[in-house]
């Protein structure tokens, strides 16, 4: 007696197809799973003989063998506990075959039958669609992020009775289609608005060309000067995810069982603001057995915001060089290799010194110059390069702070900001993971950001007198191409070329000494 049925499990956050076979034979009674299953679906062996027991359901007094194919991928989760359970059922000749061919199925059994969620559900949609299956069998509460896929029937079923009914042609379920428009036009409220923040003018300016063109930012200023407050009101002014956007970034939460219990698709950027006590392996990614996606891969099209970099420890930022440069994180361990993306926006705030009076015309420095150098020395060269803009956030005096009247809103400036990334989604049409001005590769730079006689002049020159890198060179390039769009005009001047130095020339003073 044997059955055939499909089901899906995630490697990173693509899925791969699972063929789930079932052979029932007269020998002494035992169930047997094989197929690299881990620890979490060799149990499911108690939960499936529960589930069909406690369902009315005959289990058989037989010889269960269970192959998990392809054998050589190790499986993980408790996603197969269904498909198993309706594997067996099918064998005993309960179920016909045939109405299996065509669906695939995932769920967690609890041990009366019922349907739990699991993780990873959107991935496995996306998968069963380009393998042309029909339909969906999901756990109740995965419906709605299952069905943000389209094209496929996505079925809800709350146990595993009334999956049985259903494949029996017992019971009707209409398909779950979930109301995408209505998820895009909802917009999150929040009581923090960057007319909060009074003065700052030139911060404010920075974080506007930062969220503009995706670029990563360092705040340098004494405490109390605004730097994390600052911060926390930038997700106000980016723009919403685009449809692509949003599914990439819901697959790394969804498999990382990261979303929030009934929400089904993130249309929100995120924004992960970790402690300075954290590991690199948290922060790229990791772990024992199962790779999981760390902080930079959940930021992925959104923020990573890194308070006190300086308190990071040092192998902690250096891991973030490679990420900052391709976008994606390569997770190596001896018999696999994972791929997460990790595409997003570095926010970065310090003080100039360890007692953070460095500069400040209003409090005296108390540091010396050696422990200045040491305190600058825990951030590396080659990581701060990687910052596209490094702008000073000075101690407010008190005009600043007892001024009544409020600065623009986020909207006002989102507003702007979404202007300026529609030109660059417009002018980087068709090209493959680049959505805005730091996406941007050096083939780009040769093609969208031509200079003039007196830019090139003017760039030459801070070159040889700041010392900058080919790699500053080319942030530079990138940021004046984002000040150029948000002013909307098509070609870089030598104003454009002028304020993007500027952003690369504040850490040389610190770090100079």
């Amino acid at each position: 007696m044997y059955s055939r049925l499909y089901s899906g499990s995630v490697f990173g956050i693509s899925a791969f197809p699972v063929e789930i076979e079932t052979h029932l034979e007269n020998a002494v009674p035992v169930f047997l799973m094989v197929g690299l299953p881990d620890s979490a679906v060799k149990e499911s062996r108690e939960r499936v003989s529960a589930a069909i027991k406690n369902s009315d359901l005959p289990f058989p007094n037989k010889k269960i063998t269970v192959n998990l194919a392809p054998a050589d991928i190790r499986k993980e989760g408790c996603a197969f506990d269904l498909p198993i359970a309706l594997g067996i059922i099918s064998a005993m000749g309960l179920l016909d075959e045939q109405a299996l061919q065509e669906s695939m199925f995932v769920g967690e059994l609890a041990l009366d039958g019922s349907l739990r969620s699991v993780h990873g559900t959107l991935s496995i949609a996306l998968m069963a669609k380009e393998l042309g299956k029909k339909q969906m069998l999901v756990p109740y509460d995965n419906a709605e992020e299952a069905g943000m896929v389209e094209d496929i029937h996505i079925i809800p079923v709350n146990s595993l009775a009334q999956s049985l009914r259903y494949l029996k042609n017992e019971e009707k379920i209409d398909p779950h289609k979930s109301d995408i428009a209505s998820l895009f036009s909802h917009k999150s409220s929040s009581d923090i608005d960057i007319s909060d923040i009074k003065g700052q003018e030139n911060v404010k300016r920075a974080l506007e060309i930062a969220a503009a063109g995706g670029h990563n930012i360092i705040m340098i200023g004494p405490p109390g000067s605004g730097k994390t407050m600052i911060a926390k009101r930038l997700p106000g002014i980016l723009p919403p995810l685009s449809m692509q956007e949003a599914l990439e970034t819901t697959k790394i939460h969804s498999v990382a069982g990261q979303l929030t219990a009934g929400l089904s698709l993130l249309t929100n950027r995120p924004f992960r603001a970790p402690h300075h006590t954290i590991s690199d392996a948290a922060l790229v990614g990791g772990g024992v057995g199962i790779v999981r996606a760390g902080e930079i891969s959940l930021a992925h099209h959104g923020v990573l915001f890194l308070d006190e970099l300086p308190e990071f420890a040092r192998n902690v930022l250096e891991v973030l060089r490679q990420p900052l440069e391709d976008k994606k994180i390569c997770i190596s361990r001896t018999k696999m290799s994972v791929e997460y993306p990790a595409n997003f926006m570095l926010v970065c705030s310090m003080n100039p010194c360890p007692c953070g009076h460095f500069g400040n015309p209003l409090q005296q420095c108390s540091c010396s110059t050696p422990q200045i150098q040491r305190y600058m020395g825990r951030i590396s060269g080659p990581l701060l390069d990687r910052i596209d803009i490094h702008i000073d956030v000075p101690a407010l005096p008190y005009q600043d702070l007892s001024e009544k009247g409020r600065g623009e809103t986020s909207e006002v400036i989102r507003n702007r900001v979404i202007a300026a990334r529609i030109i660059q989604s417009e002018r980087f049409d068709n090209r493959q993971a680049c959505y805005k001005n730091a996406d941007m590769l050096p083939s780009d730079l040769r093609i969208f950001c031509v200079l003039d006689d007196m830019s090139k002049q003017l760039l030459k020159t801070a070159m040889n007198k700041l010392g900058l890198s080919a790699r500053a060179y080319d942030r530079i390039l990138k940021v004046s191409r984002t000040i150029a769009d948000l002013e909307g005009v098509d070609s870089i001047k030598a104003v454009h070329i002028s304020e993007a130095i500027q952003y690369r020339s504040l850490d040389r003073q610190y770090w100079n000494g």
